[in-house]
């Protein structure tokens, strides 16, 4: 089996900081991590390469040269192979653009029985790159997973709800989105890192998939970021005294009354 695992170099939200001017996000120093939902989809590829050893899992991610850095730690948990897509004319792509890319890339590297990838990435919480991939190669898709098994030439999932789940059946090759409840991501391994350290990986130009420029890069791209901004802090919370639980609902009814709130 052969499994592809879309990942990608997020900047570590607890370190963001936004220039007041420009209102854009301040890059220089702020260290970047693996996304978090990502490492929830490499560790199901791992999960299932663990019970068929004879699975080979790639990690595949489109982004500057640093994201190497990433992606070793990608092979240090345990995956093959890695491939980097990097080049200006991808640079500025919105999720249309980049899900352009990604799946040229996944049509070089492949076929592919499984595809799995993050819901969404920490930066941007679109959700939108992996079922554009899927629609863009053809593959059925399932978003929000929350549970999974294989069987056979079939995978079911369970795919998380608003107000519950679903359980689906699904033929592969097939795209599944990753949520944070699907597993725990394992730690990288000593003999891991040491094997990550040596590992060749892949830097793949625009020209190497064949892509086609026009529908890459912020050019191409339909949408773009305005301004990016911090919220204001929410107010401190209001306090309602009382004893016992009726008290308290009496004193808050006495307050909304007061406030003209009801």
């Amino acid at each position: 089996m052969k499994i592809a695992v879309c990942v990608k170099q997020v900047p570590d939200t607890n370190e963001i900081r936004i220039n007041p001017e420009t209102g854009t996000l301040i890059r220089d120093g702020v260290p970047s991590i693996l996304n978090n939902d990502d490492a929830n989809a490499l560790e199901q590829a791992l999960q299932v390469k663990d019970a068929q050893p004879d699975t080979e899992v790639i990690v595949v991610t489109m982004g500057p040269p640093q994201a190497k850095e990433m992606l070793q730690e990608c092979l240090a948990m345990g995956a093959d192979d890695a491939i980097l897509l990097s080049d200006r004319a991808l640079g500025g792509s919105d999720t249309w653009a980049t899900s352009n890319a990604l799946a040229a890339g996944l049509k070089k590297a492949g076929p592919f029985d499984l595809i799995f990838a993050g819901r969404q990435a920490i930066d941007g919480d679109t959700a939108q790159v992996g079922p554009q991939i899927a629609e863009k190669m053809g593959l059925a898709q399932v978003t929000y997973v929350k549970a999974f098994e294989l069987d056979g030439a079939f995978a079911t999932v369970k795919r998380a709800l608003e107000d519950g789940y679903e359980t689906l059946r699904v033929k592969l090759p097939c795209v599944l989105t990753a949520i944070k409840e699907l597993n725990t991501p394992r730690y990288m391994s000593v003999p891991g890192i040491l094997k990550a350290a040596k590992a060749d990986i892949k830097v793949w130009s625009a020209d190497d998939i064949g892509v086609d420029k026009t529908t890459v890069g912020l050019k191409a791209s339909p949408t773009n970021v305005f301004r990016s901004f911090t919220p204001r802090p929410k107010g401190k919370g209001v306090s309602v005294e009382g004893d016992t639980p009726k008290e308290q609902a009496a004193n808050l009814l006495a307050d909304l009354r007061a406030k003209h709130i009801i």
